[in-house]
């Protein structure tokens, strides 16, 4: 089973509310290095963490993180963008392509880029943070971006389980953290979600929901359109 303890952690989006608590955990659970990566990287107080700069938007961040961390086995990718408004015909194509490079093509080639240096290790992981608006599409382009990565986490995870990668996909609503201060709806507590994440990662498990709202949104897949969007109904009406 995956485990922390002497782990090599590399957290992208660490100066976050999601971040900086991946950083605390997983220095609790007994990593021997976190790579706290962020585009403008802090100090922190533990000498087990490295802060480096990385923008998972350009090719070039990416391979000169690569090259300064070649070392790790635990890859969280936990950046992520959002949008002000929910409707995708409304967003400007900065929003549209910010939203696509940051939630979806960064996990994506962060991770190809570490495949092969993942390949094999002991406690190899990547677990890819996606949201429950992959599987209810309120959230204009960030749903269909937070879908696409739910897509291609499954894909990873079947590609890289032969070489003894674990891969987890994890599935939360409102956090409550800068990104969703605007939102009245109750939220989760990011330092509860990272531990609920990682206990799970540690128990071998393959994805994650982390709260009802998930819970809830997976079960409605298979359910009719109509009954999970009954604005259909409201417009034929």
């Amino acid at each position: 089973m995956p485990s922390l303890d002497g782990a090599v952690v590399l957290i992208t989006g660490a100066n976050g509310g999601i971040g900086t608590r991946f950083v605390e955990e997983a220095l609790a659970r007994g990593a021997a290095k976190v790579y706290a990566t962020a585009r403008t990287p802090r100090e922190w107080a533990d000498e087990r963490v490295v802060p480096l700069r990385l923008d998972v938007t350009d090719a070039e961040s990416i391979r000169a993180v690569v090259e300064a961390a070649p070392d790790v086995t635990v890859l969280i990718n936990n950046a992520g963008a959002s949008v002000p408004t929910a409707g995708i015909l409304t967003h400007t194509d900065d929003e549209i392509r910010h939203n696509v490079e940051t939630n979806f093509l960064g996990p994506l080639f962060l991770t190809r880029a570490y495949a092969p240096l993942l390949s094999g290790r002991d406690g190899a992981t990547v677990i890819d943070i996606h949201s429950a608006l992959a599987w209810f599409a309120v959230g204009g382009i960030y749903s269909a971006t937070k879908a696409a990565l739910w897509s291609a986490t499954n894909s990873l995870r079947l590609e890289l389980a032969p070489s003894g990668v674990h891969v987890v996909g994890v599935h939360v609503g409102y956090v409550d953290t800068a990104m969703a201060e605007h939102v009245s709806d109750p939220k989760t507590d990011p330092a509860e979600l990272v531990r609920a994440i990682l206990d799970a990662t540690e128990r071998g498990e393959y994805e994650v929901l982390a709260d009802e709202i998930s819970v809830q949104l997976k079960a409605g897949l298979s359910a009719p359109l109509e009954a999970v969007y009954p604005q259909l109904q409201a417009a034929a009406g």
